[in-house]
C-alpha cells in the first residue's frame, strides 16, 4: 500500500477516535450529573 492509502485510513481512524472520546466525555458528564441530582434529592 502507498502512503496515500494509509492517509485515508489515518483520517478515518482519527475521526472515529474523536467521536468515541466525545461520547465518553458527554456520557461521563451526564452520568456524573445524574448521580449528583439523585444524591441531592435523596440526601
Amino acid at each position: 500500500m502507498s502512503d496515500d492509502e494509509y492517509d485515508g485510513f489515518r483520517e478515518t481512524r482519527q475521526r472515529r477516535v474523536q467521536v468515541v472520546a466525545w461520547v465518553v466525555i458527554v456520557s461521563l458528564i451526564l452520568v456524573g450529573g445524574g448521580a449528583t441530582v439523585i444524591a441531592l434529592l435523596v440526601g
